[in-house]
């Protein structure tokens, strides 16, 4: 980008927002436009200049981030990254944001803030220039209800919404699929994967996925889009089979790997270094695939920053595997797919409306 990257700063402490002020000054192409201590004083400021990017917090007085983030992309579709604290309750709260239109989640801990920050300045400095790439008109149309969009309504001052119990659904199937589906995609693709999920049927082949999240971000994940598919969706633990009506989504801060345990499939959750920047890593997942299940499964790559995946799948397509990358149109950050069709790894390019139906056609037609 030729113009700088104006950001806006909006958390309740002092010192996070003097940290996170220091860590992104100082960066080439990146300017702090100003801080905030909770979102009324936000958007106020933000009435005088409008970042390109919003880091937020979720947790603050008189409005919480949830509801200040509905507002941004009622009135102004702006990429916005949360800023969380490594918890449980906060991971939870951090997904909602995430479906509510937030583009990515990085994470401070409790204690320690400037050795933190000091030591993975650089994390937060990437993130903070993929958010500014998206595409918030995409992302806009996959988070907001149909009536709020043909109303032009802001959302008024609620609580963060709860998502209802599910109604009772089977189990994952007992019977091993001998063919299985892998997905991988980062910035957007919390959005995108709530999309493909929720429209697939309780006999879907089996998927994994490795989505880019921190550590314990992907439980709380998983389990949101478990309450709202007819699949079963759960974060993956070592040795969990692959199957069918099952999706197995990748821990955060781990890296997952396919294997092949006679006539089973099985994932193997491991630590290691991380791969293109990232852990859990799409190359290390698709990679994997190919090698234990080759031309028994479907490559999927979708919206995300980068590179990762793109060799993967193009090792997947080598050893015979069907492979489909989003397209250009409905990706909100057009990169991973773009670099995975550049590289000859993709043979299919379709809207994100059509996956889930391809993945029912490919478990149909090889059932």
């Amino acid at each position: 980008m030729s113009k700088k990257i104006k950001v806006m700063l909006v958390d309740d402490s002092a010192v996070v927002r003097q940290v996170l002020a220091a860590v992104l000054a100082r960066e080439p192409g990146i300017e702090v436009i100003g801080t905030a201590a909770d979102p009324i004083f936000a958007m106020s400021k933000m009435g005088q200049d409008w970042p390109d990017v919003v880091v937020l917090d979720v947790e603050m007085p008189r409005m919480d981030g949830i509801t200040f983030l509905k507002q941004v992309m009622a009135v102004r579709p702006t990429p916005v990254v949360i800023c969380s604290t490594l918890t449980e309750k906060g991971a939870a709260t951090s997904v909602q944001a995430m479906a509510a239109g937030a583009v990515a989640v990085v994470t401070k801990p409790k204690q320690g803030l400037r050795d933190f920050l000091a030591s993975d300045a650089g994390d937060l400095v990437q993130t903070v220039r993929e958010a500014a790439m998206a595409d918030m008109r995409r992302m806009r149309a996959m988070t907001a209800s149909p009536g709020m969009a043909a109303a032009g309504k802001v959302p008024s001052l609620q609580p963060p919404p709860v998502f209802a119990e599910s109604r009772e659904k089977p189990g994952a199937m007992t019977v091993t699929t001998d063919k299985l589906v892998a997905i991988g995609t980062s910035t957007g693709g919390t959005q995108a994967l709530e999309v493909v999920l929720r429209s697939l049927p309780p006999d879907a082949p089996g998927v994994v996925i490795v989505q880019h999240m921190p550590e314990k971000f992907t439980a709380a994940f998983a389990d949101r889009l478990n309450k709202i598919c007819q699949i079963e969706v759960r974060e993956a633990v070592h040795g969990d089979r692959v199957l069918d009506g099952l999706a197995l989504v990748a821990p955060g801060g781990k890296h997952m790997q396919l294997r092949r345990n006679g006539a089973q499939y099985q994932v193997d959750i491991f630590d290691g270094p991380p791969v293109n920047r990232h852990k859990p890593s799409v190359d290390v997942l698709f990679r994997s695939v190919a090698k234990h299940a080759g031309a028994n499964a479907l490559g999927v790559i979708m919206t995300g920053m980068g590179d990762d995946g793109a060799l993967g799948l193009l090792e997947m397509h080598q050893a015979g595997a069907e492979t489909l990358a989003q397209d250009e149109k409905t990706c909100v950050v057009y990169g991973m797919p773009k670099e995975a069709v550049k590289h000859g790894a993709v043979d299919r390019i379709v809207p994100l409306q059509e996956i889930a139906g391809l993945i029912s056609q490919y478990g149909k037609r090889h059932r």
